[in-house]
Protein backbone atom coordinates (compact mmCIF):
# COMPACT_ATOMS: atom_id res chain seq x y z
CA UNK A 1 0.00 0.00 0.00
CA UNK A 2 1.20 3.25 -0.92
CA UNK A 3 2.12 6.00 1.70
CA UNK A 4 -1.02 7.95 2.52
CA UNK A 5 0.72 11.29 3.05
CA UNK A 6 2.49 10.77 -0.57
CA UNK A 7 0.53 13.57 -2.93
CA UNK A 8 -0.76 12.14 -6.21
CA UNK A 9 1.55 13.40 -9.05
CA UNK A 10 -0.84 16.22 -10.25
CA UNK A 11 -0.96 17.68 -6.54
CA UNK A 12 2.12 18.52 -5.42
CA UNK A 13 2.11 19.72 -1.76
CA UNK A 14 2.08 23.10 -0.98
CA UNK A 15 2.33 22.82 2.49
CA UNK A 16 4.58 20.67 5.11
CA UNK A 17 2.53 17.09 5.64
CA UNK A 18 1.01 16.19 8.62
CA UNK A 19 0.64 12.67 10.07
CA UNK A 20 -1.55 13.68 12.67
CA UNK A 21 -4.78 15.49 12.92
CA UNK A 22 -4.89 19.37 13.39
CA UNK A 23 -8.34 19.79 14.21
CA UNK A 24 -8.60 21.69 11.10
CA UNK A 25 -12.60 21.04 10.97
CA UNK A 26 -12.51 20.34 7.15
CA UNK A 27 -12.98 16.29 6.87
CA UNK A 28 -15.98 17.64 8.92
CA UNK A 29 -17.33 20.16 6.68
CA UNK A 30 -15.73 19.22 3.34
CA UNK A 31 -17.75 15.95 2.72
CA UNK A 32 -21.13 14.89 2.95
CA UNK A 33 -21.47 12.49 5.87
CA UNK A 34 -24.92 10.65 5.48
CA UNK A 35 -24.65 8.84 8.71
CA UNK A 36 -25.07 12.62 10.03
CA UNK A 37 -27.24 13.52 7.50
CA UNK A 38 -24.73 16.34 6.50
CA UNK A 39 -25.04 17.82 3.00
CA UNK A 40 -21.21 18.47 0.94
CA UNK A 41 -19.80 21.54 1.84
CA UNK A 42 -21.55 22.30 4.83
CA UNK A 43 -19.87 21.82 8.24
CA UNK A 44 -21.47 19.16 10.44
CA UNK A 45 -23.75 20.68 13.02
CA UNK A 46 -21.82 18.87 16.41
CA UNK A 47 -18.52 20.40 14.56
CA UNK A 48 -17.78 23.95 17.45
CA UNK A 49 -16.43 26.85 16.51
CA UNK A 50 -12.81 27.82 15.10
CA UNK A 51 -11.16 28.94 18.27
CA UNK A 52 -8.37 31.42 18.19
CA UNK A 53 -5.65 29.38 16.54
CA UNK A 54 -8.67 27.67 14.02
CA UNK A 55 -8.64 24.89 15.32
CA UNK A 56 -12.50 23.56 14.94
CA UNK A 57 -13.47 20.66 17.58
CA UNK A 58 -16.49 18.23 17.33
CA UNK A 59 -18.77 17.99 19.96
CA UNK A 60 -20.23 14.22 20.01
CA UNK A 61 -16.30 13.08 19.91
CA UNK A 62 -17.23 9.90 22.15
CA UNK A 63 -20.48 9.08 20.07
CA UNK A 64 -19.07 10.10 16.78
CA UNK A 65 -20.19 7.59 13.69
CA UNK A 66 -18.64 5.05 12.40
CA UNK A 67 -17.64 6.95 9.47
CA UNK A 68 -15.89 9.33 11.68
CA UNK A 69 -14.02 6.98 13.22
CA UNK A 70 -12.34 5.74 10.71
CA UNK A 71 -11.55 8.94 8.83
CA UNK A 72 -7.82 8.86 9.02
CA UNK A 73 -5.54 12.26 8.12
CA UNK A 74 -3.74 11.91 4.64
CA UNK A 75 -1.95 14.25 2.49
CA UNK A 76 -5.12 16.48 1.87
CA UNK A 77 -4.68 17.40 5.59
CA UNK A 78 -1.28 18.53 4.56
CA UNK A 79 -3.20 20.94 1.85
CA UNK A 80 -5.74 22.42 3.89
CA UNK A 81 -4.87 22.55 7.51
CA UNK A 82 -2.22 25.22 7.13
CA UNK A 83 -5.43 27.60 5.29
CA UNK A 84 -6.68 30.29 7.72
CA UNK A 85 -10.49 29.69 7.69
CA UNK A 86 -12.66 27.12 7.90
CA UNK A 87 -14.28 28.50 4.88
CA UNK A 88 -10.88 28.11 2.74
CA UNK A 89 -10.22 24.85 3.80
CA UNK A 90 -13.58 23.28 2.76
CA UNK A 91 -13.39 25.10 -0.44
CA UNK A 92 -9.23 23.61 -1.10
CA UNK A 93 -10.61 20.26 -0.02
CA UNK A 94 -13.60 20.46 -2.85
CA UNK A 95 -11.36 21.35 -5.14
CA UNK A 96 -8.83 19.04 -4.72
CA UNK A 97 -11.74 16.57 -5.05
CA UNK A 98 -13.33 18.25 -8.64
CA UNK A 99 -16.69 18.61 -5.79
CA UNK A 100 -19.15 21.31 -6.36
CA UNK A 101 -21.03 22.02 -3.07
CA UNK A 102 -24.52 22.84 -5.20
CA UNK A 103 -24.33 20.02 -7.62
CA UNK A 104 -21.79 17.36 -4.98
Amino acid sequence: MSDLFEPPPDFPARSALRRDCTACGACCSAPDIHALGKPLGVPCRFLGAENTQGACLCGIYLERPAVCRSYAPDWVCGEVAPLPTLEARIRRFLEIYGLDPVTG
